[in-house]
């Protein structure tokens, strides 16, 4: 899977300001919506991806 930066942000956004959820909380709602279980595993697939310049397994 390849993340979304553009949805996942956007997804962020709406669910912070329009759903009332802290940043980190909305974080984890769009992260989950790429399949990712929580915000830190999607920032962890993204850098991984730019220190190595590959798919992370």
């Amino acid at each position: 899977m390849i993340p979304d930066i553009e949805a996942f942000e956007e997804r962020a956004a709406i669910a912070e300001f329009d759903g009332g959820l802290s940043r980190k909380r909305a974080e984890d709602v769009a992260a989950q919506g790429q399949g990712f279980p929580t915000r830190q595993d999607y920032w962890a697939w993204l850098a991984e991806y730019v220190l190595t310049e590959r798919l992370p397994p």
